[in-house]
């Protein structure tokens, strides 16, 4: 019986095949791709529901005593202290979130990414000046620093992107420092400095594609971690302005009412709980995928 010929795969191929064998990661994926829907489809939601995220249900929303009601077949979720639906609610604030995870991530990964390469390719003069300025972003006090610039300027979606992306860049940037001061001796390196090849040419075309798998393990780990800081600042009152749903300002919203009425507190805090938890177990199992040792490991 002649054997059928050898199919080469690259590392990228292989790698998404061992995700796609990762339950965890498809079910954290599938959950992911759903709340992406969910803000998306907000306002259809809303519709769907009957009731806006800001607007209050005088007849069914709130009790005779002016509590919050339990869910029900009218708000399936139940409601909050002024009658609004909590689900519209979830379903408009994971909008925030996922904005302000997103965009901070993603604005903290590019900064990172630049000054990290700058740092370990071009020599120790310039490695020694960003390598300092990286050390002293990280010894900054995040939530003094937050409060006192959202109290300067006022909060917003793009204040709050802007704060948690300067509290993080200076993490990537480290970790891409370390793997371009590894890469940038490689022989393929030393080539094309042999040719002529200018630094910027060599640090985007050369090392760059090296780091892609440790950046994007990051960028995912990265999301969980900026949504969480967003849901701290909308808690203390220096996020987004209420009555704009934000799962940090539902939860303190919340604080109040819990021992009489949980949904108002666990559904918020659930969907905040699952978010981060289905991103970091995204992020770890695409860590093992990109890994090719993960494989041998788990024989």
């Amino acid at each position: 019986m002649t054997a059928g010929p050898v199919v080469g795969r690259s590392p990228w191929q292989l790698a998404w095949a061992r995700l796609r064998r990762d339950r965890v990661a498809v079910a954290c994926s599938v959950f992911i791709l759903l709340l992406f829907l969910a803000a998306v489809l907000a306002k259809p939601i809303s519709a769907l529901v009957g009731y806006g995220p800001t607007q209050q249900d005088r007849v069914n929303g709130i009790t005779a005593d002016g509590l919050p009601m339990p869910p029900s077949t009218h708000h399936w979720l139940g409601t909050d202290n002024l009658g609004r639906d909590i689900l519209v609610r979830i379903v408009s604030g994971s909008q925030v979130s996922l904005a302000v995870g997103v965009g901070a991530a993603v604005a903290a990964v590019v900064i990172g990414v630049v000054v990290g390469l700058c740092a370990g390719y071009l020599g120790p003069a310039v490695d020694s000046v960003l390598a300092r300025l990286m050390d002293v972003v990280l010894s900054f006090p995040f939530l003094l620093f937050a409060i006192a610039l959202v109290t300067v300027v006022g909060p917003s979606e793009l204040i709050e992107i802007a704060v948690i992306a300067f509290f993080s860049w200076a993490s990537v940037g480290r970790i891409v420092r370390g793997q371009t001061l590894a890469i940038r001796e490689k022989e393929y390196v030393e080539a094309a400095r042999s040719l002529g090849a200018g630094n910027l040419r060599i640090m985007f075309v050369d090392v760059l594609p090296n780091l892609v798998a440790p950046v994007i393990v990051y960028t995912t780990l990265l999301i969980p971690v900026s949504i969480v800081f967003e849901a701290t600042l909308s808690y203390l009152g220096v996020g987004i302005i209420p009555p704009t749903p934000s799962w940090g300002n539902m939860i303190s919203d919340a604080q109040s009412f819990y021992q009489v009425a949980w949904w108002f507190l666990v559904f918020p805090g659930l969907a905040l709980i699952l978010t981060t938890l289905a991103f970091n177990l995204l992020g770890d199992s695409v860590r093992d995928a990109l890994d090719p040792r993960t494989e041998i490991r788990g024989r």
